[in-house]
């Protein structure tokens, strides 16, 4: 076997299991905390305080990462500090221990997700392979892991959830110890250098962007599972509707080498957007959770084509030394920052006006998105005269 082709099929299988991780996690932890008695309210204060540990930890975790000049090293320790806590975390109904067990799942679990693509998006590059023929397989493991979790809990109960995270933890840690370190950039990590970044006021406009459009994204990641059960669904449900929401992902992905074109990235986004405005209308619209798990197939026009044109977009702009942070950025404005928000606000949204005004609330809040989307593509178009 050449060194390409093993360093490929050990990014895919990596790439599998820790989306895997995140399948358990992002959609089935508000109902793990549903089954032990906490209220919607209780619910959104945890995970809201997840957010706010993630807005310390991705950063931390990224920037450590730049100075080191190391992804693979950062990440072996993040793995498997996840896997400990996350083992612990489905075993206990104490509020106070599920309150720090969740914290430190979240300091270590979600600063992975930008350094998992930081990995990936790198190692494709030096490569010469297409990065969304790597990133499928995260889309392919997160909805199997999905739709799994979703049978297991029904069959075990949910302390089988700390089980399955262990195992992944334990795999995830062996395949990234295989696989070779992503070169780096031989420029200096310098405070000079971030202020540079700053300034560029393109960047700027763009994450604005990302930060309004992420918080109605993360408002539905976070508790449309209680939305299908308060509706009448089981956890198998919620398994089935996160399986054809990560399933209908893979080909979006697969082909990003013929949609992902250089210079279209906020065309994309903002197309992206409003297909999220329309997806959370029709989930307000309709009270049948088996319509509303149809509905999931939607995706395929939202997350995929969002999340990889913004990547695209950021590299083209982030200086190469810079890269890890700047997807460090990205994700902590899609899952810190607006998790803060989407998931404490939400929370008493959903608990004080029911599911149907919930969702009406986060399409509005997209449709103003997409249409500030509208307002900067204009504004590029006019720049280019």
């Amino acid at each position: 076997m050449t060194f390409l082709k093993r360093t490929t099929i050990l990014l895919k299988s990596y790439n599998f299991l820790f989306f895997g991780l995140l399948a358990i996690f992002i959609p089935f932890l508000p109902i793990y905390f549903q089954s032990v008695g906490l209220a919607t309210k209780e619910i959104g204060l945890i995970i809201a305080l997840g957010g706010i540990v993630t807005v310390i930890a991705q950063p931390l975790w990224g920037m450590i990462s730049d100075r080191l000049k190391t992804v693979r090293k950062i990440i072996l320790i993040l793995v498997a500090s996840t896997a400990i806590c996350g083992f612990f975390l489905y075993q206990i109904d104490s509020f106070l221990l599920i309150v720090l067990l969740s914290m430190f799942v979240y300091f270590f679990l979600m600063p992975l997700d930008p350094l998992t693509e930081s990995l990936t998006f790198t190692t494709t590059e030096a490569q010469g392979i297409s990065y969304g023929s790597v990133r499928t397989y995260g889309s392919l493991g997160y909805a199997i892991l999905s739709l799994a979790i979703g049978y297991i809990t029904d069959w075990f109960g949910m302390g089988a959830i700390g089980v399955c995270f262990a195992i992944l933890g334990i795999i995830c840690f062996a395949i990234v110890w295989k696989i070779p370190e992503v070169p780096t950039s031989t420029a200096p990590v310098t405070v000079d250098s971030l202020k540079q970044v700053l300034k560029n006021k393109e960047m700027i406009l763009f994450l604005v962007l990302i930060f309004i459009s992420s918080i109605p994204a993360r408002m539905n990641d976070n508790y449309l599972g209680i939305h299908i059960t308060s509706l009448g669904g089981e956890n198998n449900l919620v398994g089935i509707a996160f399986f054809i929401s990560g399933a209908s992902e893979i080909v979006v992905f697969a082909l990003s080498y013929l949609w992902l074109k250089k210079g279209k990235e906020l065309q994309l986004i903002t197309f992206a957007i409003f297909c999220y405005a329309l997806r959370f209308f029709l989930t307000g619209f309709i009270d049948n959770p088996k319509m509303i798990v149809i509905i999931q197939v939607l995706q395929m026009l939202t997350f995929p084509v969002y999340y990889t044109a913004a990547i695209q977009y950021l590299y083209r702009i982030m200086p190469r030394e810079w890269r890890a942070t700047g997807q460090t950025v990205l994700a902590l404005l899609f899952f810190g920052i607006s998790g803060i928000i989407s998931s404490y606000i939400g929370g008493l949204m959903y608990d004080d006006f029911g599911g149907d005004v919930f969702y009406y609330a986060i399409a509005i809040t997209s449709l103003v998105a997409a249409l500030y989307g509208t307002f900067l593509l204009i504004r590029n178009a006019r720049k280019a005269i």
